[in-house]
């Protein structure tokens, strides 16, 4: 009991990001902010939220360097799946780029920021990383698909398969009150993703954006999304990890995150 609400606690802390995202959004719904758009209060609460953490080192600067690769890769994301009708940013913002307001960014950058805390707060380790070519191969793919499924096949469940044989050997190891714990990176994956699809559906309900079934009236996200999802958070751990590879200078598992 005492390590479930250890572990808890420690979550929690790594959310704080994600849960003032969450808390403006909500003020803005609920509460008309004036003189601003509501985009433009929320991405102003992301960048202050951001300082703050760096200021009071709840966030290192080298976690800041990966949550800013994040953000970019997120509103490259976002600004193609806008223009392909995929979801929209409905209000209007004086922060908006063709369409996706710049807070959009920091909604991609909320996960990283989640799992490089995580990883420091649970001194977590992985065993069994698979050669970085496979790993960065699958990364690129998975990324890449997002893209061209709207010109070609979807690829998603082919790559979801191609997971098992690359991830099959790797193990995650997290310690809570000095007890290591392990369990199969596929199922972190597939466990993270869940919890941001249920994310999403509060961010939807909360107008961050819609999708195209509720324009009229709120709707759970279809459960379909969970995949996608899935296959964003593969791409989010592969490039922390490997970038904490990179930094630790190992050249073989486990990766600590010691130096992060």
């Amino acid at each position: 009991m005492r390590a479930l609400v250890q572990f808890t606690y420690l979550q929690a802390l790594s959310c704080i990001f994600p849960v003032v995202i969450f808390g403006a959004l909500a003020l803005s719904k609920f509460i008309s902010i004036p003189l601003i758009p509501r985009y433009d209060f929320i991405l102003i609460v992301c960048l202050l939220t951001q300082i703050v953490m760096i200021l009071t080192k709840l966030e290192t600067i080298d976690e800041l360097k990966v949550i800013c690769v994040f953000h970019l890769i997120g509103l490259a994301l976002e600004l193609f799946k806008v223009h392909m009708g995929s979801w929209s940013y409905p209000e209007e913002a004086y922060t908006k780029i063709y369409g996706v307001p710049l807070y959009s960014g920091f909604m991609y950058a909320s996960v990283a920021s989640y799992i490089c805390q995580s990883w420091r707060r649970l001194d977590l380790h992985i065993t069994g990383w698979p050669n970085p070519l496979f790993s960065f191969g699958i990364c690129f793919l998975i990324y890449m698909n997002f893209f061209t499924h709207h010109f070609l096949i979807d690829a998603r469940w082919i790559l979801i398969l191609l997971l098992f044989p690359i991830f099959y050997q790797t193990t995650v190891h997290y310690r809570i009150l000095n007890k290591v714990y392990k369990m199969p990176i596929i199922l972190s994956f597939l466990l993270i993703g869940f919890f941001i699809w249920i994310a999403e559906n509060i961010t939807t309900f909360l107008g961050a954006w819609q999708y195209p079934n509720q324009q009229a009236s709120w709707s759970l996200v279809h459960l379909g999304k969970i995949s996608s999802w899935f296959l964003l958070v593969i791409i989010s751990i592969i490039i922390v990890a490997q970038l904490k590879r990179i930094k630790s200078h190992q050249k073989e598992a486990p990766i600590h995150t010691k130096n992060l």
